[in-house]
């Protein structure tokens, strides 16, 4: 019982600590309207959970570690990892669950502690410190941010700004430094209607949010005095993060070309430590010298030209490998069972109609008018014309299934700034294939490709 009195006087006296510390700082009147909002929902939520957690006890099994005991809505997993003096950890799993490091367990469960060197790990240390560089950018730096979070390869904020240049060093010392303070970040699941209360004041940031939301309730992350769009995990304060390295800046290219005019997005990464930056450098100093496009540079293989954007011009070494590539797939569906197709690459966009794809990916294909003004489409995907070649007659049970491949040029109308090397063109062949078949046979043919793909040669 004595420990568990501790620990929340712990706990109320740093977010004390903290709360004193922001109300010393000179706040824009947007940025503290959206403060105000976000403390009241989160009042009124605290209203409605106010009710004790029983103090029932709990058995922690750690993956390969010890079992231990805790406190229901008391013990955290950062309690467990500090009081077992394990070092460098971010995150957790609970149950194979994503879970925050401060947030308390609830009952008996398998506790597995991540550090920077997981998948999980850098993603939430990446996107706490996208938070951090929100703020800073916002109240350090005066722009106005409109979208953060982390990708595979670091954290990023997209902003508008007066300014006309960052200059990115100073951004780095800034970040550290707010870093330092050790800001606590609370998360609250909002929804539509308060998200718009909370942003009223940045149509961008409500545009961008609605583009991506695909869930009735989005997590807003306070940190320190900014607020971030974020889907979690994050660390519980931002003293994890040590160390902070600003990539590079660039203009970024929405959809919706009329609002979005001056938005920059500013890229980088975050570290808890020297020692995993250093590590860092150096894959991507491995990643640099692997680097397909150097290689296919320096060996003559291939080379992009901005007379077709994203499109490849495979020279005589490159159109080797390429057909030699070509020549093993086309071996393994033969012997697979299926046999080849020849379709248009151009159709009418009756056909997109009818199969959905003008609805959903239109505004990703590229369109012709012709005379009478007629619009095609060039084909992104195979399925329609194979669907479309399936009925154009009667077909008897006895010829299913049917195994059919496309090696067509497909083309995709992705953004300028998605465009890289060949891992993301707007023209490519794939070895698509469809197969048709009775509901009978789903699973027969499942067994089948499984047995194909995985047996030994």
């Amino acid at each position: 019982m004595a420990v568990t009195q501790l620990l929340k006087l712990v706990v109320s006296r740093s977010t004390l600590h903290v709360r004193r510390r922001y109300s010393k700082l000179q706040l824009s009147p947007a940025l503290y309207e959206r403060l105000r909002v976000f403390e009241s929902v989160r009042e009124q939520r605290g209203k409605s959970r106010r009710s004790e957690v029983g103090e029932k006890a709990l058995t922690i099994h750690l993956t390969d570690g010890p079992t231990v005991k805790g406190t229901a809505g008391i013990t955290s997993p950062l309690f467990v990892a500090q009081s077992l003096r394990v070092k460098g950890v971010l995150v957790s799993k609970v149950n194979g669950e994503l879970w925050e490091l401060g947030r308390p367990l609830e009952a008996d469960c398998e506790l597995q502690l991540l550090g920077f060197n997981t998948a999980e790990g850098r993603q939430a240390a990446w996107r706490t410190g996208a938070c951090v560089l929100g703020g800073v950018l916002e109240g350090v730096f005066g722009a106005e941010v409109c979208r953060e979070g982390a990708s595979e390869v670091g954290l990023f904020c997209d902003y508008i700004s007066s300014s006309s240049s960052l200059s990115l060093s100073d951004v780095e010392a800034k970040c550290k430094e707010a870093a330092a303070l050790k800001l606590p970040l609370f998360g609250l699941d909002l929804n539509t209607a308060e998200l718009h209360e909370l942003f009223q004041d940045s149509k961008l940031r409500l545009q961008l949010v609605e583009e991506q939301i695909n869930s009735s309730t989005v997590t807003v992350y306070r940190c320190g005095d900014s607020l971030a769009l974020c889907n979690g995990p994050l660390l519980p304060h931002t003293g994890f993060l040590k160390v902070f390295k600003m990539l590079q800046l660039s203009s970024v290219t929405l959809s919706s070309q009329t609002e979005s005019a001056g938005l920059t997005r500013l890229v980088g990464v975050a570290f808890p430590g020297e020692k995993a930056k250093e590590e860092w450098e150096r894959e991507q100093e491995e990643a640099r010298r692997r680097d397909h496009r150097r290689i296919g540079t320096d060996q003559e293989l291939f080379f992009f030209n901005d007379v077709s954007p994203g499109s490849c011009f495979f020279l005589p070494k490159g159109a080797h490998i390429y057909n030699t590539l070509t020549d093993f797939i086309k071996s393994e569906y033969r012997r697979r069972g299926f046999t080849e197709v020849v379709t248009p690459t151009l159709y009418s966009t009756a056909l997109w109609e009818r199969s959905g794809h003008w609805e959903h990916y239109s505004e990703n294909m590229f369109t012709v008018t012709s005379e009478g003004s007629q619009t095609f489409a060039l084909k992104p995907m195979n399925c329609p014309a194979h669907c479309l070649m399936f009925e154009h007659r009667v077909r008897s049970w006895r010829e299913l299934p049917l195994r059919w491949a496309d090696f067509g040029a497909l083309h995709r109308n992705e953004l300028s700034g998605a465009l890289g090397g060949l891992t993301r063109v707007r023209r490519f062949c794939q070895d698509d294939a469809h197969i048709f078949c009775t509901p009978e046979q789903v699973e027969l043919v499942g067994r089948r490709c499984r047995y194909s793909f995985f047996k030994p040669h």
